[in-house]
């Protein structure tokens, strides 16, 4: 059975490497748990059981760390999870945590698990890396990707069964498929909906009552109000046109799937803006066409098209 780790959520993710590494490791693995800088290890002291094998076994004290990604198909050699000409990376923010540990004598070895693609050359680059700047020797650093975790789910089959990976604890998951088709068809059209219309689209359920309903801030329905209103009229009349039968179709099947999984998310979130914001944050990372410099601007219209006209989101009882 092959898993779909990016529909986990970070703390079921966790939850999987930590059972994982209690079989690789030993059952005193301590789960993940926030340290004082942010950061979130597990850990374990002792002599490993299995880990890197029985007849050299890890010894001292081994910090684990997991990383996750909603996205689909992603890397270790991708510049957000490492480069060398930047901190401001998923390894280059882990750096400063892991030397601190080692010069407090609180790290003799290293684990990360990513649900991430790891090539041999990203292992190697990465693990010098690691090793240079933290003064760790590479044998006492592991890398686990996802072909990896793939084997060892098959090796300790009762490791999924224990993480118990209930569907009702996941985040919001959405399919970005259908919307990279409407986005891209409307892309192709874009000389059509530059212009500004000078009568706004009709609303149903008031903009102002729609915001309220939803708990979406003032400020930012002001701000997507002024940016994107002025794109919902040619939207519409894009999705209207005759020759468009599908691309609508794809239209109707993304709001459907967004406003179903909205509705059974919606408490997960403090107010609409988070919701916008998040579901924003999953496309990019999920589709390479909606993450494309000239696609993001037009995916973002796109959505708030989906909230200016009802589509998800609450609206007021038509019988009130």
């Amino acid at each position: 059975m092959k898993f779909a780790y990016e529909d986990l959520s970070e703390d079921q993710f966790e939850k999987l490497i930590v059972l994982l590494c209690q079989s690789l490791l030993g059952l005193s693995v301590k789960g993940f748990a926030k340290g004082p800088d942010g950061g979130r290890d597990a850990k374990f002291v002792g002599t490993a059981e299995l880990h890197p094998s029985k007849a050299a076994p890890w010894t001292g004290t081994v910090v684990v760390q997991a990383k996750h990604t909603n996205g689909y198909n992603r890397h270790f050699g991708e510049a957000d999870f490492h480069s060398a000409k930047s901190s401001d990376t998923v390894i280059g923010k882990e750096l400063p945590r892991i030397t601190k540990l080692r010069q407090a004598n609180q790290l003799d070895h290293y684990m990360l698990f990513a649900n991430r693609r790891l090539a041999g050359n990203a292992d190697q680059t990465i693990t010098q890396h690691i090793a240079k700047t933290c003064d760790l020797p590479e044998g006492s650093i592991y890398l686990c990707g996802l072909e990896q975790l793939e084997l060892y789910m098959k090796q300790f089959p009762e490791v999924p069964a224990l993480a118990d990976l209930d569907p009702v604890d996941s985040p919001l998951i959405v399919s970005p498929d259908e919307l990279a088709i409407v986005v891209e068809a409307i892309a192709s059209h874009e000389a059509d909906l530059s212009a500004v219309l000078d009568t706004p689209p009709g609303e149903r359920t008031s903009y102002e009552e729609k915001n309220s309903l939803n708990n979406m801030t003032a400020d930012y329905a002001k701000a997507l109000r002024k940016r994107y209103l002025k794109d919902t009229a040619q939207i519409r009349a894009f999705l209207a046109a005759p020759e468009n039968l599908e691309i609508l179709k794809s239209y109707e099947a993304t709001a459907e799937e967004f406003q179903m999984k909205i509705i059974a998310k919606r408490k997960d979130f403090q107010n609409f803006d988070a919701v916008m914001e998040y579901l924003l944050d999953l496309l990019f990372q999920r589709d390479p066409i909606l993450r494309q410099k000239q696609h993001k601007r037009l995916t973002r219209a796109v959505l708030f098209y989906m909230y200016w006209n009802c589509d998800i989101g609450e609206v007021a009882d038509a019988e009130a």
